[in-house]
């Protein structure tokens, strides 16, 4: 019991922690760049005929010059009709290049070895990282590249769900949410991930660690070249704000969903240790909870379970309102049970051995190692 009042205060009191960064401690971020230098966007595809033209279509609508623009795409083999729609839609557009990916290069495989490809072909001294099935806002370019300072190496936006399904909007709410938890750690200028989603590399520093063919093979790609790159001395910068917030498709099924959080949480061993502390620590909030009745009473607990849900919707509604969105209160609730369900099931699912993927590609031999 003694052991069990000791978690309880360090959480609790890690927990109004965190909240009060969240609130005294915002950053202001600057939406617009002192200069507009070319740029590179770089895509990698793979069976994604049904949602690249989303993503294209919100490419052509970036506030930017588009002389000052190159968007490469690799296309990584893939079996249905990705390249021609991307063709289809690219014709005529000179700043558009689409490759098929046949070989890999160093030790880069599946979506780390497209990019590879890529940023030998990107003519520019920045590069822009975003998925197929993601729609990034207008000013994306303009507000990650504000960031940009002489010493900074890796800057990275937010990204979230779109979709009207009760399962998306749980989604949608899960990734903001621990996002906003990231972003108090990283405003106190520790560094904690990116996202190879919506991330900016300078040129620079992506070839003084080799490039994504020149680091160890990792199924978190993102954070192995994030790391490598923090390394090497530079800065590094996230960005919590509507002008850099992407949308993604949420996952497909939740077979889908659970392959994809297994993945992040692969990548996951390799947080810094504060990181890896605070998610410890999130995590076995319920293993210590249950046990604890047996010590107290249904009231004790129930009182301690609801400040928990308490503190966590605050935090939440407050990411939320920063982000302009919102959600009816009795999400609130219902979002803890999917954070129950979601992390039990995954607990099991992780430790599961199978094979890890990227959009249908086996990939063997898969490293962890970031």
């Amino acid at each position: 019991m003694i052991v069990s009042i000791a978690y309880f205060i360090l959480y609790f009191t890690l927990f109004v922690f965190l909240l009060c960064l969240l609130v005294l401690n915002r950053q202001h971020y600057a939406t617009a760049p002192k200069e507009l230098p070319r740029i590179s966007i770089l895509i990698a595809a793979r069976n994604e005929a049904h949602t690249i033209l989303r993503c294209l279509h919100a490419l052509e609508q970036l506030d930017y010059p588009k002389d000052k623009v190159e968007v490469l795409i690799g296309d990584d083999a893939s079996t249905d009709a990705t390249r021609a729609v991307v063709d289809d839609f690219i014709r005529n557009k000179s700043n558009y290049t689409c490759i098929t990916i046949t070989q890999n290069i160093g030790k880069a495989k599946g979506k780390a070895n497209v990019l590879a490809h890529l940023a030998k072909l990107a003519t520019t001294d920045y590069f822009f990282y975003t998925d197929a099935d993601i729609v990034v806002p207008p000013s994306w370019i303009k507000a990650l590249l504000a960031a940009m300072r002489p010493e900074v190496g890796v800057v990275t936006g937010i990204t979230t769900i779109e979709g009207n399904s009760f399962f998306a909007k749980l989604q949608a709410m899960d990734w903001l949410y621990a996002l906003g938890m990231m972003q108090v750690i990283s405003d106190l200028n520790k560094p904690v991930t990116t996202m190879g989603n919506n991330m900016l590399l300078r040129r620079e520093a992506y070839e003084q660690v080799g490039g994504f063919e020149g680091i160890e093979f990792s199924i978190t790609e993102d954070i192995a070249i994030f790391n490598q790159v923090l390394k090497r001395g530079w800065g590094f910068k996230n960005i919590y704000s509507p002008e850099v917030m992407a949308l993604s498709t949420p996952a497909e099924s939740f077979k889908a969903f659970l392959h994809q959080r297994k993945r992040w949480m692969r990548g996951s061993m390799h947080l810094p240790f504060y990181m890896a502390f605070i998610l410890i620590l999130h995590s076995a909030y319920y293993p210590v909870l249950l046990p604890f009745f047996a010590y107290t009473s249904v009231g004790v607990m129930f009182s301690i379970f609801l400040f928990k849900l308490f503190l966590q919707s605050v935090f939440l509604h407050i990411c939320l309102r920063r982000l302009g969105h919102r959600v009816v209160l009795w999400m609130y609730p219902l979002f803890e049970l999917y954070l129950i369900v979601s992390s039990v099931v995954l607990i099991f699912y992780f430790f599961l051995p199978l094979k890890m993927n990227w959009k249908g590609e086996n990939i063997r031999n898969v490293s962890i190692l970031c």
